[in-house]
This record gives C-alpha cells, structure tokens and sequence, in this order.
C-alpha cells in the first residue's frame, strides 16, 4: 500500500527524521503536535486552553492535508504537564469532538520538548469509505 508523507515545512522534520502526518491507504496518523507556530513561538503561553484549541486546528491542517477531515478521527493522546487542567484540555477537546467522541487517553507527564508547552495532541484517523 503506497505511503504519503505530509510535512508542514518544519526543519525539525528532516533533521529529527519524521513527518507530520503519514498516510498509508485509509489510515492517517498525525505527529505529536504541540502549540509552536511557523516562527517557532509558543503560542498560548500559560494558556492550556489556547494551547489546546491551537493544536487542533493544525492537527486539523494535516488531516486535510491527507485527504482526512477531524471526522475521521478515531484517536486522540494528549500528553499534558499538569493533569490539574484536565477539565480545561477536555472542554475544549469536547468541543472539537464533542460528537465525533474518538477514544481518547490524556496522560501527565513529566516535561515536554519546551517548557512553554502545556500540552502535545496525537490522532489517529481511518478516512471514511465513500
């Protein structure tokens, strides 16, 4: 089955060695995506709700980007530094996927690549038959 990379023009994609979505037929798996913009600022700064809405919005950009729309998803991870703003990433989660309701995990954990960022969203989507 042929295989599409997606890149979202980052130099970190080649030096690091991934890409930021990859198709392989009806599957789409978007990278780790954290609220860094295309200057590299962190966006949302403190901001686990700003963070969170930024995120899905570029995770939204590579499903497209795939031939993917959000309601294609059927997973979501969400790694985040501090588990007490749960609620804030999940109502903002339900928004987006309120009902879509992909399964979804969110895990704390210790630090991410920045320590600006908050949070870091995967997905994974199964493009529907048409």
């Amino acid at each position: 089955m042929p295989e599409q990379l997606i890149s979202s023009g980052s130099p970190w994609e080649s030096e690091v060695g991934y890409s930021r979505a990859t198709r392989v037929g009806r599957h789409v798996f978007v990278a780790g995506t954290t609220a860094t913009d295309e200057q590299g600022v962190v966006v949302g700064v403190g901001d686990a709700a700003k963070q969170t809405e930024f995120i899905l919005q570029r995770i939204q950009q590579a499903l497209q980007a795939a031939g993917a729309t959000l309601q294609d998803v059927v997973r979501t991870r969400m790694f985040v530094t501090d588990i007490q703003q749960w609620q804030t990433i999940g109502n903002v989660h339900g928004q987006v996927f309120g009902e879509i309701r992909p399964a979804a995990t969110m895990v704390e954990v210790r630090r991410l690549i920045d320590p600006d960022h908050l949070i870091e969203i995967e997905v994974d989507a199964i493009i529907a038959d048409s």
